[in-house]
């Protein structure tokens, strides 16, 4: 790949899998995944900006199947490594951008996501689409963080300041999804200068699509 089209989330690629806190914060939002939605060994699910797909193998044994998707080639490269050098039958990728293309795929009945959707400029329109891609009675599952003051990226940073709990749950009930609930289920503790560190809480929010049709 040329250097020059590598976004952030390639040059960040390589050394993902070795910060022990990407494990640590992905195997909690798994745990809380576990604990609160019924999940079946039939079910089919996606990962979106599904990174290095930590989670997703964390999950793998409770799933029929999981689609990983990101926009990153590198790492959706280091995903395909990981499932060949692991033999995961039921894991497999896609590259795909979901923010400006029209999704004509696949249904599912878990879509999660983990730190993404800060970085999403157009929320109304993604969960939108999450609607779209579910199969009826199907789970949706965003782990994000509550409000900051911009200091965990820094002021060039363009994405959402954390999120508001309770007005999510209710741009999320607009549109179409119901038995929303959100608690917290982690906390990063982050480097913010060379002199200090801070701490900032995720949440986990869990939301099902309707059974009948809507």
């Amino acid at each position: 790949m040329n250097p020059a089209l590598k976004n952030e989330f390639d040059l960040k690629a390589g050394e993902w899998d070795k910060n022990p806190m990407h494990w640590e914060r992905s195997e909690a939002v798994a745990r809380q995944i576990l604990d609160i939605l019924p999940l079946k060994p039939w079910m089919r699910g996606l990962e979106y900006g599904a990174g290095t797909g930590i989670t997703s193998f964390i999950l793998k044994e409770y799933l029929k199947e999981i689609t990983m998707v990101d926009f990153s080639l590198e790492m959706i490269r280091i995903i395909n490594e990981k499932i060949k050098a692991s033999g995961a039958g039921n894991l497999k990728t896609m590259a795909y951008n979901l923010e400006k293309e029209r999704w004509n795929g696949d249904k599912f009945d878990l879509i999660f996501t983990q730190m993404v959707l800060h970085h999403i400029i157009d929320i109304d329109n993604i969960i939108s689409k999450f609607h779209g891609m579910l199969n009826p009675g199907g789970f949706l599952a965003i782990a994000d963080l509550y409000p900051e003051d911009g200091s965990f990226h820094g002021q060039d940073f363009s994405g959402h300041k954390g999120f508001n709990t309770k007005k999510l749950a209710q741009l999320i009930s607009k549109n179409y999804f119901e038995d929303i609930t959100y608690r917290k289920c982690f906390t990063i503790t982050k480097n913010v200068t060379d002199r200090e560190t801070r701490q900032f809480d995720v949440f986990l929010l869990t939301a099902r699509r309707p059974k009948i049709h809507l």
